[in-house]
């Protein structure tokens, strides 16, 4: 990557905690993102659940991107992983990622699993870049336009040898 792609103020941003009190701010992001989004009501179930739920934010505090993972015994699921859509194309996805797999790790998990849509070839694009390999799919899985449904792709990533 030439240092004019790399995001801007790399070195300065930060991780914090995913809160009921972040959602304010974070479910505007959510509904420009995307066409079927996360309700108030599932990120405070998925907070209820004890879910990792962090927020990427730059140096002046503001929401770059965000995730929540289910870790599930030697598996993590990352549930959701949302960069702004004023931030996207900055490479925000690839370290929220980094930062997901290393909790992963740090967890001991074997594995990390998502599902995508598969018409979502810019995030497919990301994880395979990031290691993840389609292990299947699952048809009319997701809630499209018009009342019709699409299928999800099904997505692993090894993380111990």
């Amino acid at each position: 990557m030439s240092p004019s792609s790399q995001p801007a103020h790399q070195e300065t941003i930060r991780f914090a905690p995913l809160t009921a009190a972040s959602l304010e701010t974070l479910l505007p992001i959510e509904q420009q993102a995307y066409s079927h989004p996360w309700t108030h009501g599932n990120f405070i179930d998925a907070l209820a659940a004890g879910y990792e739920a962090q927020m990427l934010l730059d140096a002046d505090d503001q929401l770059l991107g965000y995730f929540v993972a289910m870790a599930v015994l030697d598996e993590v699921h990352l549930l959701n992983l949302t960069v702004a859509p004023a931030h996207q194309g900055r490479g925000w996805a690839r370290i929220m990622l980094e930062g997901l797999s290393l909790w992963s790790r740090q967890r001991q998990a074997l594995w990390l699993w998502l599902e995508v849509r598969a018409s979502n070839a810019r995030a497919r694009a990301i994880y395979e870049k990031h290691g993840f390999q389609q292990i299947a799919e699952r048809k009319n899985y997701y809630p499209a336009v018009d009342g019709q449904r699409e299928h999800a792709i099904i997505m692993s990533l090894k993380l111990w040898p």
